[in-house]
């Protein structure tokens, strides 16, 4: 009796989390599909005109553009930088690794806010303009910690062990590292990349302060939102959500995915 009642209430548990966390959003798309002016039961449709307005306005299709473009080279270079530095702690140890990880690894431990007045206050200074790549070097900021933790804890012995077979049978050290360690690290690269996508493709407080004409989608967002909910909002907001599956699905299957057999 006592170990089906634990079952059941953690199954219990499990529906209500669940929809705790995507019964909104569940809400959020289906009125977006509205045909009413306002998303509000009883709900009336389905309608594609919500979709078409948004996708007919030229700044809201500009938006979402520069968040796409945005989201895919930050999280590149985020990328990048995260491997080389892990990979540089992981093969050449010194006695000051512990500062150098602390050293980047701070930015995880600072508010998106602080971050992106430092940099507003900073690039003021520096004479550099708010635009797009200001946002761009404030999202490297936040994702090469995460990045490069990711990567560094793929970084095993084993790897190590390769690589020096691969040296002993003549390969330089660029050759190895092209060859063979990158393609070893390629779960962790591409894992370390979509996560850095994500929390680029949404971010706001860093966005809104850095940009000034070409924005992102989540301060297109913010902007409708300061007019009131409206199913042209919600349709917006679903977008981002679709897309922000797609890419987690994305990256779900391609790990997944086994090589064919010979």
């Amino acid at each position: 009796m006592f170990p089906r009642l634990r079952q059941g209430l953690g199954w219990a548990y499990l529906v209500a989390g669940f929809t705790f966390i995507f019964l909104p959003v569940v809400i959020l798309v289906l009125f977006s599909f509205t045909a009413r002016d306002i998303p509000l039961p009883p709900f009336e449709g389905p309608s594609l005109q919500w979709y078409e307005r948004i996708f007919g306005n030229d700044r809201m299709v500009d938006a979402l553009a520069n968040s796409l473009l945005l989201a895919a080279l930050s999280s590149l270079i985020a990328t990048a930088l995260g491997f080389l530095g892990a990979y540089g702690i992981a093969r050449n140890p010194t006695r000051f690794d512990g500062v150098i990880r602390y050293a980047i690894m701070a930015p995880i431990t600072v508010s998106y806010l602080i971050v992106g007045m430092g940099l507003l206050v900073t690039f003021h200074v520096m004479g550099i303009p708010k635009s797009l790549w200001a946002v761009g070097a404030g999202h490297m900021v936040i994702n090469l910690p995460l990045c490069f933790s990711i990567i560094l804890a793929g970084l095993g012995e084993h790897q190590r062990n390769i690589e020096r077979a691969a040296h002993d049978l003549g390969a330089s050290d660029l050759r190895a590292l092209w060859r063979v360690t990158i393609p070893i690290m390629r779960p962790s690269l591409f894992a370390a990349y979509c996560l850095a996508f994500t929390l680029s493709w949404d971010e706001f407080i860093i966005a809104f302060l850095l940009t000034r004409f070409e924005v992102t989608l989540p301060v297109m967002l913010f902007e409708l939102l300061r007019g009131g909910s409206s199913p042209e909002l919600n349709a917006a907001g679903s977008v981002v959500f679709c897309i922000s599956m797609s890419i987690v699905m994305i990256a779900v299957l391609l790990t997944l995915r086994r090589k064919p057999g010979p």
